[in-house]
């Protein structure tokens, strides 16, 4: 079949005139304050115009025109076409996601009138409305645009055109959102194979892409592979920043994210040390940027290293406290600082005494932090969100499947799967530890060592207090949800032997 002749009206007709736009629920990470978003660029939907081919009114700073300017009569095709490009820059960076589609619709449409539906510029346009799809959780139709772009380019230029990239990053992105991250691996991976026929095996472009084919490794539950990403990064970063070490600190600094989420707290603390160093070694000890990682350093020590059971790990918490002292100090005396950063370095120190269980210091940090957000209206409003709410400082993952089901039978739709659900409420005490805590719904009741597995995470869990006129206050009524899967399979299989059993009894 002729993709020119058929695939793209198809395509349009399903994702580009379609009146309803398809929807789909993004599948969750473990730490959803850790997704990645791989699509923060805006592809151009042509080449470069010169000065004398944008519309009137197009500011030099970029600046989008007004709304109605691609409805002028005195502008040409060319120019309504950009017009309403930058209209759809303005409203994807504002986050109007639906107004940006309908805006990138149009450019779409646009751009078949004027340079054919098979054009590069088309599929440029079809990225940019993928992308806006994506921000709207739209991850169907987000990869069907995306694909549809892929397709155009295979077809212009071939199958490893640097063009490439961009859309595959995407579709991949759409994927793993959209929950396949079967797909979304491969995809991925032939985003980096792309990359290295046009830009050299050790260019720095692909980094991204391996971020996010970490993550997707990652939700895989290939945690070695993940790890071996990662470990490209940085080998990468290393490379390129060989001579100038302040350079590799943002990287360094994701990576040390990425070993806590992965368990890897001893690898996680060696990174933030060697950040420390460089910042140390280029801009002296009391440098304010010296903050954020001496702050996670400390909070590294709430944990434990589960990459090696083997490993020996001493158990002295007391070891993050240096860590968190300084913060505050070089917050406290910094001509930089500013009362925000010296109260979030401060909430550690005093999150950190409440941890360890030293009620007493760590009351003393939270009266004093009270007191200095209490000062005008600006200072009480971040009070109201740091003090007077709870805060949970330390948690790990419960298992998502329990016996035999697997992460594998969610991506394969396995007809067999089920999903269940526990849910437990709880009071915070004003020590901020969880205190009688009961089971209020377990569906189905089979699954026992699920319970124990929520029981375990929830009592283990210690939260900042919420506070009241500087006083730590109780919190009754917490609820918490916990959805697995199970084979009905193995639930029938349960059930029956739990009748034979009480046939016996």
């Amino acid at each position: 079949m002729n993709f020119k002749q058929s695939a793209i009206p198809a395509v349009l007709t399903a994702t580009l005139l379609a009146c309803p736009l398809l929807a789909q629920e993004a599948v969750k990470g473990d730490e959803e304050s850790d997704r990645i978003t791989v699509l923060d660029q805006v592809v151009p939907v042509a080449d470069e115009a010169s000065a004398e081919d944008r519309p009137a009114g197009d500011d030099q700073d970029g600046a989008a025109p007004p709304e109605s300017l691609s409805d002028d009569p005195e502008l040409s095709d060319r120019e309504r076409l950009l017009a309403e490009f930058d209209r759809y820059k303005e409203l994807k960076a504002a986050g109007v996601y639906d107004e940006a589609e309908n805006v990138a619709k149009r450019v779409v449409e646009m751009s078949i009138q004027q340079t054919g539906p098979t054009s590069n510029d088309t599929a440029k346009a079809l990225s940019n409305l993928a992308i806006v799809q994506h921000g709207a959780n739209n991850y169907e139709a987000a990869q069907q645009n995306f694909q549809a772009s892929i397709d155009i380019i295979t077809d212009n230029e071939d199958n490893l055109s640097a063009l490439l990239i961009n859309p595959l990053t995407g579709l991949g992105s759409a994927q793993l959102e959209g929950g396949r991250p079967d797909l979304a691996s491969r995809t991925f991976g032939q985003a980096v194979h792309i990359s290295h026929v046009n830009e050299g095996p050790h260019n720095l472009e692909q980094i991204f892409i391996l971020e996010a084919l970490a993550e997707t490794n990652l939700r895989l539950g290939s945690v070695e592979d993940a790890k071996n990403n990662q470990d490209m990064i940085y080998a990468l970063n290393l490379r390129h920043y060989t001579g100038n070490a302040m350079d590799m600190v943002p990287s360094l600094m994701r990576r040390a994210k990425w070993q806590r989420r992965t368990g890897y707290v001893l690898d996680e603390r060696a990174t933030y040390r060697r950040v420390i160093r460089i910042v140390e070694a280029e801009n002296g000890k009391d440098d304010f940027s010296l903050i954020e990682p001496l702050t996670r350093l400390g909070q590294s020590y709430y944990y434990i290293d589960t990459s090696d059971s083997g490993s020996f790990q001493a158990a002295g918490i007391a070891s993050g406290e240096m860590y968190f002292k300084r913060a505050v100090r070089i917050a406290d005396d910094h001509p930089d600082s500013s009362w925000q950063t010296l109260a979030g370095a401060k909430l550690a120190l005093g999150d950190y005494y409440n941890f360890r269980g030293d009620q007493g210091r760590a009351r003393k940090v939270y009266r004093e932090i009270w007191n200095m957000l209490s000062e005008d209206e600006e200072r009480i409003a971040a009070r109201q969100e740091a003090l007077e709410n709870i805060t949970l400082l330390n948690e790990d993952t419960i298992p998502s499947y329990v016996g035999s089901a697997t992460r594998n039978d969610r991506l394969v739709s396995d007809t067999g799967l089920r999903e269940g659900r526990v849910v437990v409420s709880y009071d915070i005490n004003t020590r901020g530890r969880v205190a009688a805590l009961k089971i209020v719904e377990a569906e189905p009741t089979d699954f026992e060592e699920m319970r124990r597995f929520v029981i375990r995470e929830i009592r283990t869990r210690v939260f900042r207090p919420r506070f009241v006129d500087a006083q730590p206050t109780e919190t009754p009524n917490q609820l918490f949800s916990h959805t697995f899967y199970y084979q009905q399979e193995e639930l029938d299989a349960r059930r029956a032997a739990e009748a034979a059993q009480a046939k016996q009894r």
